[in-house]
């Protein structure tokens, strides 16, 4: 194993510095598309071997509709890539340039990061979606996919490293570790740091923490999605309903679904009945504060302190009441893990407030917060949602991607 993953990290390496013209980067991504295409049927045939053992080692039923890949999925993976290769590159980009009074000229440009490792688990969309993302930014990547997911995310890696070859690419920019060997992951957080830059974990709170503590390599991701959505006393009602029901249910296993609605006390008796009704009658089992249970006539469950910081991932939800908008950006700064916070409102000096105050790499107002997605931002896609303070921050797409360098020039020009 150990000679194996030195060998592709030396690989990646030397792909790296390999320079890959914008129009070839598009030329290997269309045909991408039309290996895709050509090979529907066999990329179902693999999809398959993986679902019956996900159904043979008895998984859940919404991991299984992770795993599942059909024509409608394999629309949408090409349909991503369509998108990617209609953005510009965003390699070699001058970010500023400028001239210092002595005569330096200096410039900011983009550069790629470098090696790219990203460690998920089920969606094989994520082999296509990283590989595209990656590769048009210039980064090689080193994928290791869940084993769940195994004969899916090896095809659609192998078929993009065809799409390299036919160009006459380095076919190493996509490498696909094809051991299963559960230690695979902790040799490359520990012992890859020579060939690695990054390493994303894409996949559950377990994954994602083992990531975090383990890796030596610089790492972007989040670990939770405690995200929240704040009614504020001068709502609408209607779009109060509308807005919580879809970022609570819509699709409850997502790390932006909405795990904690905070409520503006004014309101309370107006607003608690037909909102929380409203989730219940949906399926969502309601927990509250002493506050909430006053007022909720339906069937509460009374929150514990850990109600506030827990991410349900599920049909569950926590309410709490706050005198203002001030304690409701307190609580969410305190208890939110930074990934997206809501604000409803009808007044624009306090959805400003809301927007610049919270910490969160995402907030939004009047909106769902399942929109955070890459997808849903125009990006094409995502390698995943970082919760990083330091950049890139969000969805990271293609722009998030790139790093830069100065680039300084004189007419032979010596400092004093």
């Amino acid at each position: 194993m150990r000679n194996y993953l030195f060998n592709l990290g030396k690989n990646a390496k030397k792909a790296s510095i390999e320079h890959v013209s914008s129009v070839k980067k598009n030329q290997v991504l269309r045909d991408y598309i039309v290996l895709i295409k050509k090979n529907y049927s066999k990329i179902i045939s693999e999809n398959q071997k993986d679902l019956k053992k996900a159904n043979n080692n008895h998984l859940k039923a919404n991991l299984i509709k992770r795993l599942l890949l059909d024509k409608k999925k394999l629309l949408q993976i090409t349909d991503s890539i369509k998108t990617i290769i209609g953005f510009n590159d965003p390699v070699d980009q001058i970010l500023k340039k400028w001239k210092r009074p002595n005569g330096l000229k200096i410039e900011k440009r983009t550069i790629p990061i470098g090696v790219i490792s990203v460690i998920y688990e089920s969606r094989p969309n994520v082999t296509s979606d990283v590989a595209t993302l990656c590769f048009k930014s210039g980064n090689p990547v080193i994928l290791k996919g869940g084993s769940e997911a195994y004969y899916s995310n090896k095809i659609l890696a192998n078929l993009f490293r065809k799409a390299l070859i036919k160009n006459k690419v380095n076919n190493n920019y996509v490498q696909f570790i094809e051991s299963k060997d559960r230690k695979t992951v902790d040799f490359l957080l520990t012992k890859m740091g020579n060939y690695i830059d990054v390493i994303i974990p894409r996949g559950g709170k377990g994954l994602v923490k083992k990531v975090q503590e383990l890796s030596k390599i610089p790492v972007i991701g989040h670990l939770e999605g405690i995200c929240h959505t704040y009614i504020d006393d001068k709502a609408d009602l209607s779009m109060s309903k509308k807005i919580t029901l879809n970022a609570k249910l819509r699709n409850t296993a997502i790390c932006g679904a909405t795990e904690t609605i905070l409520i503006h006390q004014k309101i309370l008796k107006k607003f608690c009945n037909p909102i929380l009704s409203n989730l219940e009658k949906n399926g969502c089992k309601i927990i509250g504060d002493k506050k909430i249970s006053k007022f909720y006539k339906g069937k509460i469950t009374t929150a514990k302190e850990s109600d506030w910081s827990t991410e349900y991932l599920g049909p569950i939800v926590s309410i709490k009441s706050v005198k203002n908008i001030n304690e409701a950006i307190n609580h969410i700064n305190k208890y939110g893990t930074m990934h997206t916070d809501a604000i409803i409102t009808k007044n624009v000096k306090s959805a400003k407030k809301f927007l610049k105050e919270v910490k969160s790499s995402i907030s939004m107002h009047n909106t769902s917060t399942q929109f955070a997605d890459g997808g849903e931002f125009g990006f094409g896609g995502e390698v995943g949602i970082s919760t990083n303070t330091l950049p890139p921050r969000g969805p990271v797409g293609l722009d998030q991607l790139v790093s830069y360098k100065y680039q300084v020039t004189s007419n032979g020009k010596i400092r004093k």
